[in-house]
């Protein structure tokens, strides 16, 4: 079973990239040129590379908030909203407080990622004691979290009257990977005189990507080899089943909720803390809780399938972006993102296509014989 995922997940992204071929032929672009620019615009040079992985850390968790959930019979759609609130809960202890440095940042983190387990669980209480459906619930509070983040910035002890966005976050709280040290007059120095360590570290990048690793790491083990994940698993195959053996379906479904919201806020909260502390956040949704779900469907909902799936996500989307230099529009990237998910989705087609293939292999084969034998 696990293997023919994996393969129609292959074939899914192949299909995609042919039919996004026939998109590019159609508007007048060579589509090898196209690919061309995709892959060298996202992996060709070093800063293109750290600015790929920048970009997938919070698809990595939003995309794990999402596997988690489904892996245990739910929907997150909610995960943008908890991106947002996590962001906020870190802006908050970022700039308010006044901590160590580390100390500051780790508490920021957590902050930031319980806002998410809060916004999480808010939904998974509404399933498990009215009975509200989570796809419902969870859309409802993507709107709630947005609104809320806009209020929020209406306050001037958060909001920089000169701009739209928020104070930034104080250096303290900050994870970019020696951030301090980028910025002081020998670290200019020594990256003026190293292009390619300049090119990797100029681009905002953070710790976020070894915590999003772990993250994947640690929930896969939960779910395959705990109890918890055992039971979480046993409620999201059969809840008769699973009460039958003693399991309490509500606090499960509590639980399932807040920890895929935790995963979303830290998300949120990595990406104010790591790459836009600088400019603090803006009221407006970034989009990476609802990209998280096309990621987790690529990685077949598999925790550690995720980390491929997002750096592909964002590959594309990021060296999609300069499809432009080639006079065409970068939105085909979503496009064949789309498609992609659309087969994914699609296993009964995905497997017409596989027997259309085997049967023409036995035919092609089948000749191959007869005409050996005639000679």
């Amino acid at each position: 079973m696990k293997r023919n995922r994996f393969l129609y997940t292959v074939l899914a992204i192949v299909l995609g990239i042919l039919i996004g071929s026939i998109i590019l032929l159609i508007s007048g672009t060579n589509p090898i040129e196209a690919y061309k620019v995709i892959f060298l615009g996202a992996f060709g040079k070093p800063k293109y590379i750290s600015w790929t992985i920048v970009k997938a850390v919070p698809l990595i968790l939003t995309g794990l908030s999402v596997a988690f959930a489904f892996n245990t019979g739910l929907f997150n759609i909610g995960a943008e909203g908890q991106y947002i609130v996590g962001s906020i809960g870190a802006l908050v202890v970022g700039l308010l407080l006044d901590l160590p440095p580390i100390i500051h940042g780790i508490v920021a983190l957590i902050v930031g990622a319980l806002c998410g387990y809060l916004w999480g669980a808010i939904v998974g209480v509404l399933k498990a004691k009215f009975e509200v459906n989570e796809v419902i619930s969870s859309i409802m509070m993507n709107w709630i979290g947005f609104y809320l983040s806009n209020y929020l910035l209406s306050f001037p002890i958060l909001r920089n009257i000169e701009s739209d966005n928020s104070y930034p976050i104080r250096k303290s709280a900050s994870i970019k990977f020696l951030g301090d040290w980028k910025i002081s007059e020998s670290g200019k120095a020594f990256l003026a005189q190293n292009k390619f360590l300049k090119d990797i570290l100029n681009p905002p990048v953070n710790f976020g990507i070894i915590i999003a690793i772990v993250a994947a790491i640690v929930i896969w083990y939960v779910l395959k080899k705990t109890t918890l994940g055992y039971e979480l698993r046993a409620v999201g195959f059969n809840q008769k089943a699973a009460e039958y053996g003693g399991i309490d379906i509500n606090k499960s479904i509590v639980k399932s909720m807040g920890i895929a919201g935790f995963l979303a806020g830290l998300a949120g909260a990595i990406t104010v803390l790591g790459v836009s502390g600088d400019i603090g956040i803006m009221a407006a949704q970034e989009g990476y809780g609802f990209d998280g779900m096309a990621v987790a469907l690529i990685a077949g909902n598999n925790p550690l399938g995720t980390i491929p799936a997002a750096l592909l996500y964002a590959g594309l989307t990021y060296g999609g972006g300069k499809l432009t230099t080639i006079g065409t529009y970068s939105e085909v990237v979503k496009i064949i993102v789309g498609i992609m998910i659309l087969f994914i989705a699609m296993p009964k087609l995905l497997d017409m296509i596989k027997f259309f293939f085997q049967k023409w292999s036995k035919q092609e084969a089948s000749n191959v014989n007869k005409g050996g034998a005639n000679e």
